[in-house]
């Protein structure tokens, strides 16, 4: 129950909302129930006295009594007519109030999933680079949708619970009220059938504790398998991927299967051990209490509610049990990034005026060195290139840069003022960027470029779409800035989604751009427009690349070559031979 006393604490006023319409409502369905024995005695031929007209006398039960002194106290006659309408006005308040009960717990269910996305999805966003890089991005987005719904599913089902509980309590009440000898034989028989059963409780859970770690190593295996399903089918490596992803799918099929399995039996299971103990309930009445007829007929009908409810209760519990290990999981990812969470503000405002310093940088990755002692200077309006070849650190600076990662020892200054001392956030809203991986959005060329900011307009995004080279081809599809570019781009050329990205980092007009290879894709033509784009573009703004284009080298103020773990400045560079 540890889950629902989170929900509730995490939503009190809903909780109390539904508990209160709950209760009204087992309150109202009593009532309704509490004129039934008044009713068969009616129909019996006895009057209000408990006199069979012609036949015998009959002593009234203690709960009828007391249902007619209540209807006497508010001047209501115990007649057909009368007890019918209290019948049917009992069940007609008691669904108003279920209605109520089941749309606050719909809206609180929808509201936890909300919640538990944007949990998520900030906690996240806000964590430190290094923690976002150990992510499988299969397993984020696992718990944003297969966790967060099975965690609302579950909130649900407990609620659901509650509802039954309630009902059950209030017909095993009344039970109580007509001979609590015959009902407590039968809810003691109960309670230990619910109690023998328990197990199939327990292995529900399990199930569902298994279904939780499968699903997020399946959708982290489905996840790495879409993003490289070009090569794979490519080299008709199809049957490998298919190998790892049906290992998965039918270990998650099995623990499926003894879900099922256990809900089946615990169907089974009650109906027909509850059966047994209703007729229990039934002769101990009969036979050993001398119980008379319409209060035996009252008695079956409240101890077989109450029976089926305390099993809905136990079903009920059995897929909170099967879906709560989603909730903890999420909880625990949601836990894992805030204690990851970076600080982004309250440093001092930055100011690109004279340029980026490294002072004896020295920075491990995992305990591996990138380098040691490096230092370099990246001047304020020009463009400066860095080349050498894979590992050698060329990203790794970008990211010391940006401030994804901080270095070990050394400083990185921003005119002069660490960057450890100045607001992150502030200085990353200066920076356009520009990834080696150019993946666009399934959305058009305009949104791509303003990512729906809704202080840029198509102005802004032509601009920048023209500061990038891009403008001559977007300008010649058919629908222009709003042609849909497909999936990661998919129909737009590499050059030309490469392009649409660097415009998307220019529509900012950031003081520093960062091109992270990001002219790698491109032809001697594009090539030749984003040289001339560089060259305009400096004194304008601060521009650092990782290229070994030709076009970047021609166009740098100054090339650093990164070897050993150093940055050597190059003067002077043969561009033939930085190029091979």
């Amino acid at each position: 129950m540890s889950l629902m006393a989170s929900f509730f604490r995490a939503y009190p006023w809903q909780t109390a909302l539904m508990l209160a319409a709950l209760l009204l409502s087992g309150i109202a369905e009593g009532i309704g129930l509490s004129a039934l024995l008044p009713l068969l005695n009616i129909a019996l031929g006895y009057d209000a006295t408990g006199e069979l007209t012609g036949i015998s006398s009959q002593s009234q039960n203690a709960f009828e009594q007391n249902v007619l002194d209540a209807l006497a106290w508010v001047g209501i006659a115990p007649t057909l007519g009368n007890m019918l309408w209290i019948l049917v006005i009992g069940v007609l308040v008691k669904s108003l109030f279920l209605l109520l009960a089941q749309r606050q717990v719909g809206y609180t269910a929808a509201q936890v999933g909300t919640d538990l996305r944007l949990e998520m999805l900030r906690a996240v966003l806000l964590s430190k680079w290094e923690y976002f890089l150990h992510q499988p991005v299969g397993k984020l987005t696992n718990a944003l949708a297969t966790e967060a719904q099975r965690s609302s599913a579950s909130f649900v089902n407990g609620a659901t619970a509650i509802t039954f509980l309630i009902q059950a309590i209030i017909y095993g009440g009344i039970a109580f009220a007509l001979s609590w000898r015959a009902s407590l034989v039968a809810i003691v028989a109960g309670i230990v059938v619910i109690g023998l059963s328990h197990f199939l409780v327990l292995v529900t859970r399990k199930a569902g504790s298994k279904q939780t770690r499968l699903l997020g190593s399946l959708m982290a295996n489905l996840t790495d398998t879409l993003q490289s399903v070009k090569p794979i089918k490519a080299m008709a490596r199809e049957h490998l991927a298919d190998k790892v992803l049906e290992r998965d799918t039918l270990r998650l099929n099995r623990s499926l299967r003894r879900q099922v399995m256990s809900a089946a039996v615990l169907d089974s299971a009650h109906e027909l051990m509850f059966t047994v103990f209703i007729c229990l309930g039934i002769y101990v009445a009969l036979e050993l209490f001398a119980m008379d007829l319409p209060m035996v007929m009252v008695l079956v009908v409240a101890l077989g509610r109450a029976f089926t409810f305390f099993g809905k209760v136990q079903k009920q519990y059995q897929k909170l049990a099967q879906g709560e290990s989603a909730f903890w999981s999420i909880k625990e990812a949601i836990e894992a990034a805030n204690n990851a969470e970076e600080l982004l503000t309250g440093g001092i405002p930055p100011q690109l005026r004279r340029g980026i310093t490294f002072d004896n940088v020295s920075f491990n990755y995992d305990q591996h060195p990138i380098f040691k002692g490096l230092s370099l200077h990246i001047k304020q309006g020009g463009l400066t290139t860095l080349i050498g070849p894979s590992g050698s650190g060329k990203t790794t600076i970008i990211d010391l840069t940006i401030g994804l990662l901080q270095p070990q020892r050394g400083t990185i200054s921003i005119d002069d003022v660490p960057l450890q001392e100045i607001d992150i956030k502030a200085w990353r809203r200066m920076i356009g960027y520009v990834p080696q991986d150019t993946i666009l959005l399934h959305d058009s060329i305009l949104h791509n470029v303003t990512l729906g900011d809704p202080e840029l307009d198509e102005a802004a995004a032509e601009q920048a779409l023209r500061a990038a080279g891009a403008w001559e081809f977007v300008s010649q599809l058919k629908d222009g800035m709003q042609t849909i570019v497909g999936e990661r781009g998919g129909k737009l050329s590499g050059g030309q989604r490469q392009r649409v990205v660097i415009a998307r980092a220019l529509i900012n007009k950031p003081s520093l751009l960062i091109l992270d290879e990001a002219t790698s894709a491109l032809d001697a033509e594009s090539e030749d427009a984003v040289r001339q784009t560089m060259e305009n573009l400096k004194g304008q703004l601060t521009i650092l690349a990782i290229s070994h284009n030709r076009a970047l080298l021609e166009a740098a103020d100054q090339v650093y070559q990164m070897q050993n773990g150093a940055a050597v400045a190059v003067d002077n560079p043969v561009i033939s031979d930085l190029t091979k």
